[in-house]
């Protein structure tokens, strides 16, 4: 019932779309002419055949809303699209307005995403009150068990509400007491049987390890003739210390255990943004940055612009810019020197540019060029690379995504010389939690946040 609710409200949308698309060209209101009507019933027809397919009317129950308004936006450009193919077919189409087209398009998507939206906020808010819910039992151990339910209760607008825990041990120790964070706990596999089906459960958990594929089986046949949905939840904690993605690899469920967490058309509002951003930044900081080479190049001999090899995404080396802060210097090879608080190297046009973090503006190349992100873990020099990735757990892994300008640690305190391990473990802790919690909207969450307290910060020197 809702899916078909939810057909007829795009279809309204794409018909209201093309009606102000109209009147935004005519200037004036207009109803549409025999062609554009013909073009607007051609495209209709083809979001009812297509939007399925990009999984618009399943469930977002507990899913980002901002997938599914990509993926509106995507299926609709692509459904006006075939339209006007269509629409050129027929030879219909030298009465057509380019103008109308992208009117149309931009009003469509528009009102396709509000209302996405509103809908979406709308059946949250309801949950939240307790409404529109799905009841939900689980059958595993106590840990992961808790964990689920923290995870329901956590996010109360994804409507799940848990109603029973089956011990699968049936040891009466394995949980303390006869309920589990306040949901009742049953060791009587039958027992539970009548509560699936009396109680009408909606959704059942299987929160067991991988090897239990015989229990799995069992559960799954004794529930065949019931209107119940049995998921499998596996327990992969243990593996790693950071979260897994599930991923379709040949219309197979895979487990990522060490792969970019940020994959596929998820990354396409991060992209943008890098090239917008990174645009804007150094064509309206142009004078400054034109100031800044000069003043380099006048505190002492040498080039005004700092190369170094860094690691980017998935271990691909590329070279950093920075406008110079230090007088030409000779390393000692395999072997960098981290500047220090006082360091004699530093010129005094570059104490000034490390302690407010203008040297990094040339990155802002590295992001056009696609070699980093606004937003990311900080890229350290190779040699430092080879040092800590065998004494920091998980180092090695934040080069799964791009390393960016500022990150969550830089935010939160970690910028500058990383003197101590116990200094990189914090940095590496909290680009992992970056990486596991990553949305489109923390991004934008980190950039405001830099630009709050600024660049420049104690440990810049």
């Amino acid at each position: 019932m809702l899916s078909v609710i939810s057909r007829v409200i795009d279809i309204a949308m794409a018909v209201l779309g093309a009606s102000l698309g109209a009147s935004l060209y005519a200037d004036t209101f207009a109803w549409l002419d025999d062609v554009e009507g013909t073009m607007l019933a051609f495209s209709c027809v083809l979001m009812i055949m297509t939007f399925p397919s990009f999984g618009i009317y399943q469930s977002w129950r507990g899913k980002p809303v901002y997938d599914l308004l990509l993926r509106v936006t995507v299926a609709w450009l692509l459904a006006e699209s075939a339209g006007v193919l269509l629409t050129f077919s027929i030879h219909r189409s030298e009465s057509l307005s380019r103008l109308w087209l992208m009117y149309w398009a931009a009003c469509t998507v528009g009102l396709l995403i509000v209302s996405k939206a509103l809908i979406h906020t709308t059946l949250k808010l309801l949950r939240r009150e307790g409404f529109n819910q799905k009841t939900v039992a689980i059958i595993g151990s106590a840990p992961y068990a808790h964990f689920l339910i923290e995870q329901m209760r956590g996010r109360s607008d994804a409507g799940f509400s848990p109603v029973c825990v089956f011990d699968l041990d049936a040891k009466r120790g394995a949980m303390d007491g006869d309920s589990l964070a306040g949901v009742p706990i049953e060791r009587d596999f039958d027992r539970l049987a009548e509560q699936v089906r009396g109680r009408r459960i909606r959704e059942l958990w299987l929160a067991l390890p991988i090897s239990q594929e015989q229990t799995i089986h069992r559960i799954v046949n004794a529930f065949r003739d019931d209107f119940v949905n049995v998921r499998f939840i596996p327990d992969v904690r243990s593996l790693s210390f950071f979260g897994h993605a599930v991923v379709d690899l040949l219309g197979v469920p895979a487990i990522n255990l060490a792969a970019s967490p940020i994959t596929d058309i998820k990354v396409l509002p991060k992209r943008v943004f890098d090239c917008v951003f990174a645009a804007c930044v150094l064509i309206g900081m142009s004078p400054v940055l034109a100031v800044i080479a000069a003043s380099v190049k006048l505190s002492s001999p040498g080039p005004v612009f700092f190369r170094q090899k860094r690691k980017g995404i998935d271990g691909r080396e590329f070279e950093i810019y920075k406008f110079r802060s230090m007088k030409v210097h000779q390393e000692v090879a395999g072997h960098i020197t981290q500047a220090r608080r006082g360091d004699k190297r530093v010129t005094k046009v570059g104490a000034f540019l490390r302690r407010t973090s203008l040297d990094e503006l040339p990155q802002f190349i590295n992001v056009l060029k696609g070699e980093m992100s606004v937003v990311g873990p900080r890229p350290h020099a190779l040699e430092h690379d080879d040092i800590y990735k065998d004494l920091v757990k998980g180092y090695m892994h934040r080069y799964r995504i791009k390393p960016g300008i500022t990150g969550w640690a830089q935010v939160n305190g970690f910028r500058g010389e990383t003197d101590r391990i116990e200094k990189m473990s914090g940095r590496v802790k909290l680009d992992l939690y970056y990486m596991q919690h990553w949305t489109f909207g923390l991004d934008m969450k980190i950039v405001a946040m830099t630009l709050w307290k600024g660049f420049a910060g104690a440990n810049a020197y």
